[in-house]
């Protein structure tokens, strides 16, 4: 997965704000009492949305479902300036009943929908661990196919052939592609080729 620069450093900090509050002193995981004190301090952190948006955003850690995974991977290819409006991305990304009443409080704020959509990238992020990630320059427009090909080639030399189930599942990962191709030509992006 190719990521921006500033979803790559963001990433970085956004995890670390995870583990720095996922364990006490005694090694006790005490994360879910914590994200519940801080989502009871929203006036102070909304404050903090446009400097230290990835210490705001783990308040929405477990609050998002992602139904269009292709849109998010897209999506973390931009930088700030790119974003879309948060109200375009209601088909690719739900929120459960509790994060959309803490959203709700945020998007009151002038650059609420900005943070949102900032929030639902890093989550997303972070519910996809074991994807490797290559951060996208932009002077290195080539490189996602010199990835792909070079993963074809170690694929191939490890002597990995995909058999029926593989094949099946590649066409339903091209249908979804497709889908999700189309839903970002509607709201007005480029169709990738």
């Amino acid at each position: 997965m190719n990521v921006s620069e500033f979803f790559h450093h963001l990433h970085a900090a956004y995890q670390s704000e995870l583990d720095d509050l996922s364990f006490d002193s005694e090694g006790r995981n005490v994360l879910r009492q914590r994200l519940l004190e801080k989502r009871s301090q929203i006036s102070f952190l909304r404050q903090m949305i446009e400097i230290s948006p990835e210490m705001v955003a783990v308040v929405f850690h477990g609050g998002f479902h992602f139904e269009l995974p292709v849109v998010m991977e897209h999506l973390l290819t931009l930088e700030p300036e790119d974003f879309p409006d948060w109200d375009r991305l209601g088909d690719a990304v739900q929120l459960t009943p509790w994060a959309k009443d803490l959203a709700a409080n945020f998007l009151h704020e002038p650059q609420g929908g900005w943070f949102m959509t900032v929030a639902a990238a890093l989550e997303y992020l972070q519910q996809r661990p074991s994807a490797p990630v290559h951060v996208q320059h932009e002077h290195h427009e080539g490189d996602e196919s010199a990835h792909g090909h070079a993963a074809h080639r170690r694929d191939h030399d490890h002597g990995h052939d995909f058999d029926a189930d593989d094949d099946h599942n590649h066409r339903q990962d091209h249908d979804h592609e497709e889908s999700s191709a189309d839903w970002l030509a509607s709201h007005g992006f480029d169709r990738k080729d």
